[in-house]
C-alpha cells in the first residue's frame, strides 16, 4: 500500500513541474553551470536592458514663502500711539509717516515723535493700536519689501552634508497646480539648530511672478549630487541575498545566468550597478522567484509592457 502511494505523489510532482530553489538560496557556486531538466516547461520572464545614465539625487521637503527683506518697524521714543496712519496690507514708501508717539507723561508734556517707514514696501502684520503704550522695543509695524520673495526650508541634520550655494531646486505651490517654477539656493545657515536638528537654507526664485504671495506653502525637490554615466538597472531588477546583490542576465534569447554585482544608490526605482554588469545587457525584471542559474526561460515583454 505504501509503495502505491509513493508512487501516486511522485506520479504528481512529476505532471506538474518541478520547483527549482535558485542556487544561491540553495548555497550552491554561482559562477557553475546549472543542469535544467529538458522536461521543465520554460519560465516566463520580463527583461529590461542596463542603461548608461545620468542619475541625479533629491530632496522633497516644504517651505514658506517669504520677502527678500522684512523690516520690524520701532519707534524712536516710548509714549503712547496717539495716531496711526496704515492698515494691514497698506503700501508705504521708505520716511513716510507711519504712526505718532507721544512721550508725554503726567506733568510733563512733549512733541509727538513721528515713525517713520524704513524701507517701501506692503505693511505685513497688523500694527499697533493706537492708545496703547510701547517702548523703543516695541514693534509699531512690520514692512515687507513685495518685489521679490524667498523661499525658507529646513533640511534635516543627516542631509546637511550635501548643501552648498547654488544647488537647483523645481518648486509647487499648492494655488497654481500642475506648474513648477525654479529656484537656486542663495545662503546656507552656518549652523544647526540645536533643537530642531535642521539647518536652514534660503532659495530665490529664478523668475519673478507677480501670482506668488509671502505665506504660501512651497513644496520643494532640491537636486543634491549627480552621478554621470552611471550603469543603471530598474531596481525590481537586483536581488539581495545574504548580504550580496545578483541580476538574472539573458544569455542568448532563451537563457539566464545568475551574476553578482555590486549595487550603488537607488532613485525613484532605479538602481546603480557599479560593477558586474555593462550597459545594453539584458536583464530579469519579473520572474526571477523561479530561477536558477542556466534556467531556460521565455520573454513576454519588457519593463514598458509590465
Amino acid at each position: 500500500m505504501s509503495k502505491k502511494v509513493i508512487i501516486i505523489v511522485l506520479a504528481a510532482a512529476a505532471a506538474a513541474g518541478l520547483v527549482f530553489v535558485p542556487s544561491i538560496l540553495a548555497g550552491s557556486d554561482t559562477g557553475s553551470d546549472t543542469t535544467v531538466n529538458a522536461n521543465v516547461s520554460m519560465y516566463s520572464v520580463r527583461v529590461d536592458q542596463a542603461a548608461e545614465q545620468t542619475l541625479q539625487a533629491y530632496l522633497e521637503i516644504n517651505g514658506e514663502i517669504v520677502p527678500e527683506q522684512q523690516v520690524a518697524v520701532l519707534p524712536d521714543a516710548a509714549g503712547k500711539v496717539v495716531s496711526v496712519k496704515i492698515d494691514l496690507g497698506s503700501e508705504v514708501r521708505k520716511g513716510q509717516i507711519i504712526a505718532e508717539i507721544d512721550p508725554s507723561k503726567p506733568g510733563t508734556s512733549y512733541a509727538l515723535s513721528p515713525v517713520y517707514a524704513p524701507i517701501s514696501g506692503i505693511v505685513t502684520a497688523p500694527p499697533a493700536a493706537v492708545g496703547s503704550t510701547v517702548t523703543t522695543a516695541s514693534t509699531i509695524a512690520t514692512v515687507s519689501a513685495m518685489k521679490n520673495f524667498e523661499i525658507e526650508a529646513l533640511i534635516p541634520e543627516r542631509e546637511v552634508g550635501q548643501l552648498t550655494e547654488g544647488l537647483k531646486a523645481r518648486i509647487t505651490l499648492q494655488a497654481f497646480p500642475g506648474e513648477v517654477f525654479s529656484a537656486t539656493v542663495i545662503r546656507v545657515s552656518p549652523v544647526v539648530d540645536p533643537n530642531s536638528r535642521t539647518k536652514k537654507i534660503i532659495l530665490s526664485f529664478d523668475v519673478n511672478d507677480s501670482r506668488i504671495n509671502p505665506g504660501m506653502l512651497a513644496r520643494v525637490k532640491l537636486n543634491t549630487r549627480t552621478y554621470e554615466d552611471v550603469v543603471t538597472v530598474p531596481a525590481e531588477a537586483v536581488i539581495n541575498v545574504r548580504g550580496s546583490s545578483y541580476v538574472y542576465v539573458m544569455e542568448g534569447i532563451d537563457r539566464v545566468a545568475l551574476r553578482e554585482v555590486e549595487k550603488g544608490v537607488s532613485i525613484d526605482n532605479t538602481t546603480e550597478i557599479k560593477s558586474g554588469l555593462s550597459g545594453g545587457e539584458s536583464v530579469v525584471i519579473q520572474g526571477q522567484q523561479f530561477l536558477t542559474n542556466g534556467a531556460a526561460v521565455k520573454v513576454i515583454g519588457t519593463r514598458s509592457q509590465a
